[in-house]
């Protein structure tokens, strides 16, 4: 009786930070990339943050319970089912032509690194060493180095006149409105609160699992990879969904393709490294 009541614990914790993520953080990100008149690259990149607050969460308190095995795995789930769940998208909506621009091939073949990396990792026995780390901030400025000279040299990034039109009319009502900003980030803050306490009590239940009921923590995190990835698949769909009124919709895969690309890099390089420090400074206590 009580696995099942952990068991149910660990479901409605995770739907839970995968709903309010997709329901209201999503939402409220994407309101305030259209306040700062953010272009779809940007509001991709904005969209990746978003999307990754679920790992963020999930490995930031695996962590601090000392469960690193479930940390690497739900970023290796994560990634590859990211990268799964865009192929899909582009393939729903017919976008497959518009792939052939060098930059994006690099900013894919970038992602296919980020689920590489993980499984070299755990390959050799490195998955917890913290000499990875600096490494790990060098490759994150590195990639999105050659990212952002790659849309400069093929020139992607370059909207139609009439597409241009039709998001800023889209966006002429949240200009000047600082007062909308401020309400937008108030919210975020407050549901950042929210998420942390969910997570505090996903953490718990995850150490329970693991430790009371023997669940492999390899098992934890494939499944917290599966769930966490949600967010990612609902916006992969609609940044397409959103530019289809457009000529080849070329502004809304590069809006998909910088959401799974910054979703990719910050669970690999940013959200793991703060789960092996986390992980470290727990064993050192």
């Amino acid at each position: 009786m009580e696995l099942i009541f952990e068991v149910l614990k660990f479901i409605i914790c995770s739907l839970a930070i995968v709903l309010i993520s997709k329901q209201i953080l999503v939402k409220l990100l994407r309101k305030i990339a259209e306040i700062l008149d953010l272009s779809p690259k940007a509001v991709g990149n904005v969209a990746g943050v978003a999307t990754s607050m679920p790992e963020l969460l999930t490995v930031f308190f695996s962590s601090i319970q000392g469960l690193y095995g479930t940390s690497i795995y739900n970023i290796i789930s994560s990634n590859v089912i990211n990268f799964i769940q865009y192929i899909w998208s582009i393939t729903i909506n017919k976008n497959w032509k518009i792939l052939k621009n060098k930059a994006l091939k690099i900013e894919i073949g970038i992602v296919v690194f980020t689920i590489l990396i993980p499984i070299a990792m755990l390959a050799i026995g490195m998955e917890d060493n913290i000499e990875i780390v600096p490494i790990f901030i060098l490759l994150f400025i590195l990639l999105y180095y050659i990212k952002g000279n790659a849309y400069k040299l093929y020139k992607i990034n370059a909207m139609s006149s009439k597409e241009e039109e039709e998001i800023q009319k889209e966006k002429k009502w949240v200009k000047n409105k600082k007062k909308l900003a401020v309400i937008t980030i108030l919210q975020l803050l407050g549901v950042g609160i929210i998420l942390f306490f969910i997570g505090n009590i996903l953490g718990n239940t995850l150490d329970t699992l693991s430790t009371a009921f023997g669940v492999p923590q390899a098992v934890i995190g494939i499944i917290l990879g599966f769930v966490t990835s949600i967010p990612e698949l609902i916006t992969f769909i609609e940044a397409q969904k959103h530019h289809s009124k457009a000529t080849d919709n070329t502004q809304g895969v590069i809006e998909a393709t910088s959401n799974l690309f910054a979703s990719n890099m910050l669970n690999l390089f940013v959200i793991e490294s703060i789960g092996i420090l986390t992980y470290m400074i727990v064993k050192l206590f």
